[in-house]
């Protein structure tokens, strides 16, 4: 009998559509309420980002795509570039002394009439509010963003409407970031010493509210040491070179904009340990609107150039101006939304949808090689790679985005040496890629605490080779095949067969001393996800030497046939693992059964052994204690989306946002609703797979873009497209809507291309 807790059927209430009955599905805003619970959003282009702040003017943590950190005795971490988007502000000197706007406190008297909208359609952070200091207001306008169409370029425009005449301060600024202390030797620690360490020095691996990352003594940016920098006041310019500690070099330049007809005062640039400014005086009339604009460029190592290009890109940004720089951005990110996910009759829903596909397009590159952290663009889990990469974003985005998904296969391609190196190491054949990449050169980068993770949660392996297979049956692109995804499945289909153990007294191979899914088990043997993943990457392999005229190793189809899928034949489901280990923990992931049926795996199994598979699953679940982690709850309604089990798969969908994992203003997600860990695209990406594979049963096969099970619409919902997809060089509108008889149909629309 299947389990119907109605503790999760209530949820389908609780999501009140007409609660978001203003919300356009594509604005999300602040206001001075949040104040106190503020949970910065996140501004980015795949290559860099920043953090927001609720002024809109402050100088924010950034990051570049594949800058990082080694320091020694350390785990690799992402370099903090200096922060680009702080303009600071002062009314001038009074009698209440002198103050800057940035370090003010935060509180609605000084900043009235206050609201800050994250535009996710055209990546635009807009702030407005009433400024007030020591008697004189100013009405403030802000916008920010990081340029899609020109990814080294990034943009803040400052509007000042003064109501008061006189002298007004302005620092345009270039935030030198002081070294992370206390830096933990993460390399070395063991679980044990790593909380000693924090306790040591006075942290605690808690959530501090609203925004500080739960584990921040651990999760911490990494730096750059900055070198020669400079400016011109007489050009309004900024420009310095740095280069991440026992890493790449990075530059910034910065070029400054006056209001037409706008001539300083003074203008001094200003030098310290901490700051690179432009600080101007100007005179300013009551009642006029005066308009500045920062523009910023920002490169790395074997990604543009030094300082003085990038003060020649900003400066030409700057001569182009700002209406040309922001549009060829809205137009950039208007060509990426022709790819979407429309639903009908679900505001919240579709706001979700919305916010978690600008997070993923936010944090990844389109026909590069590199792949997406599970926390994006920031320093959650250290900027690693892991099979979240493989296994979560990449699905979401290959059917809407294949230019993006590519980039992340190809990062496995094209750090196929440092997993050969790493086999080699460990005294097997192949390819053995770590569990945490780093995400410029591929290396393990576990923590030591961490670290038998590291060397057990080996199922990453096959999940890569799977995703190389996804991505050849979308495209269909044979040149990629044998040039760049051949040798990865090859590869990992030769460690596979030097991994496994073959049991002579029960005659079938056996995978020994591996972590599994759910990681409080992490020595088990035979780890069912982990088996079957692998003999679907041996199968694979088979497949694809013969599509690129390689020949196959005999060995791999016969490992796969007789690799141990534990199963409980009395009754008829599988197991979690190995038959010898009782499950009997109580964990936060309870049961890995459900990922058994994630998309690009989709075990073949009968009706009755799914059904049987999910309820064994979903008991200890639901008895758990644990905080559900947010990676888990996409697994669990398409798990049972497979079985036809429409009410549990709408429940679990709705807890994935409403839950508390979304945190407010800007929907930022976390791994879990009691822990800071945001910018979880991991979580995101798993409810978009919700919607593609579970919601619409699409599964991609050799065949084709099949509906492999009956699609599904909650009760609310009118209809849910997937528009512009793409699929072996054609595109579709694919709709789940309902039919004359009330059931979800499914019907696909060719888009006719010129």
């Amino acid at each position: 009998m299947a389990v119907k807790p109605l503790h999760l059927i209530a949820l389908l209430v609780c999501a009140s559509d007409a609660a978001f009955a203003s919300d356009a599905g594509f604005t999300l805003t602040a206001t001075s309420k949040d104040f106190g619970s503020y949970f910065p959003g996140y501004l980015a282009n795949g290559y860099v980002s920043t953090l927001t702040g609720p002024r809109g003017t402050e100088g924010n943590l950034a990051y570049m795509v594949g800058l990082m950190d080694y320091a020694q005795d350390d785990i690799s971490r992402p370099a903090a570039i200096p922060g680009w988007t702080q303009i600071d502000y002062s009314t001038g000197r009074s009698a209440a002394g002198h103050f800057w706007m940035n370090q003010v406190d935060l509180k609605p008297a000084n900043f009235q009439d206050y609201s800050q909208t994250l535009d996710l359609h055209t990546a635009t952070l807009t702030t407005n509010y009433r400024y007030i200091d020591a008697g004189k207001a100013t009405t403030v306008k802000v916008t920010t963003f990081a340029s899609q169409a020109s990814p080294h370029l990034a943009a803040t425009q400052l509007s000042l409407t003064p109501d008061f005449d006189g002298a007004v301060e302005l620092s345009f600024v270039l935030d030198l970031w002081a070294a992370y202390q206390p830096r933990l030797p993460l390399a070395k620690l063991s679980g044990d010493e790593m909380q000693e360490a924090v306790a040591a020095h006075q942290m605690k691996l808690v959530a501090i509210p609203p925004a500080t990352p739960d584990r921040a003594p651990l999760w911490y940016h990494g730096d750059v040491h900055v070198g020669p920098h400079d400016g011109d006041a007489k050009a309004l310019a900024l420009w310095l070179d740095g280069k991440a500690e026992q890493g790449l070099a990075m530059a910034q330049a910065a070029a400054i904009e006056l209001p037409k007809g706008m001539t300083a005062m003074s203008a001094l640039v200003y030098k310290s340990p901490y700051r690179l400014a432009l600080n101007l005086s100007v005179k300013v009339e009551k009642g006029k609107t005066y308009t500045f604009v920062k523009y910023v460029a920002m490169s790395r190592e074997g990604w543009g150039g030094d300082a003085k290009s990038n003060l020649a890109l900003a400066s030409a940004a700057r001569a182009d101006g700002f209406d040309k720089l922001l549009a060829a951005h809205r137009a950039a990110w208007a060509n990426l939304w022709k790819s979407d996910i429309v639903i009908d009759g679900d505001k919240q829903a579709q706001r979700a949808v919305h916010a978690d596909l600008y997070y993923l397009l936010s944090s990844s590159t389109a026909n590069t090689a590199w792949a997406v952290g599970a926390c994006a663009l920031t320093p959650g889990y250290a900027g690693h790679i892991f099979w979240d990469s493989d296994s979560w974003v990449f699905p979401a985005l290959l059917l809407l985005h294949p230019e993006r998904a590519g980039s992340l296969v190809m990062f496995r391609a094209r750090t196929l040496a440092a997993a050969q190196a790493r086999a080699r190491a460990a005294g097997f054949a192949g390819a053995k890629y770590p569990w945490e990449a780093d995400p410029e050169n591929g290396s393990e980068q576990t923590p030591r605490f961490a670290g038998v993770l590291g060397e057990r949660e080996i199922h990453v392996n096959a999940d890569i080779a799977i995703a190389q297979w996804q991505y050849w049956l979308v495209t269909q692109d044979r040149a990629w095949l044998k040039q760049h995804g051949w040798p990865v499945i090859r590869d990992i289909a030769e460690f596979w067969t030097s991994r496994v153990t073959w049991n002579a007294g029960k005659q079938r191979y056996d995978i020994l001393h591996v972590a599994s899914v759910d990681e409080d088990y992490n020595d088990v043997p035979n780890d069912t996800y982990t088996n079957v993943a692998a003999a679907k990457a041996l199968r694979i392999a088979a497949q694809a030497a013969a599509i690129v005229g390689e020949k196959a190793d005999p060995r791999w189809a016969e490992v796969a046939a007789k690799l141990h899928v534990p199963f409980d034949t009395a009754k008829q489901h599988h197991l979690n693992f190995d038959e010898s280990v009782p499950h009997d923990r109580d964990t936060w992931g309870g049961s890995s059964l459900p990922m058994l049926s994630l998309p690009a795996l989709d075990l073949p199994m009968s009706p009755q052994v799914r059904r049987n598979d999910y309820d064994e699953a979903i008991g200890p679940v639901l008895a758990s204690s644990r905080d559900p982690n947010s990676m888990g709850l996409a697994p669990l309604s398409i798990a049972a989306g497979t079985v036809g089990d429409e009410t549990h798969a709408i429940a679990w969908l709705q807890k994935n946002f409403t839950g508390g994992v979304v945190k407010s203003p800007f929907d930022v997600r976390t791994e879990t609703a009691t822990n800071n860990t945001g910018y979880f695209v991991t979580a995101a990406a798993g409810f978009l797979q919700n919607l593609i594979f579970g919601f619409a049963g699409l599964r991609i096969e050799e065949s084709g873009l099949n509906a492999a099970y009956p699609p599904m619409l909650p009760p609310t919902w009118r209809s849910m497209t997937l528009k512009n997809v793409a699929f072996r060089g054609k595109r579709y509108d694919i709709r789940v809507d309902r039919g004359v008889d009330g059931k979800a149909r499914l019907t696909r629309t060719p888009i006719m291309t010129r």
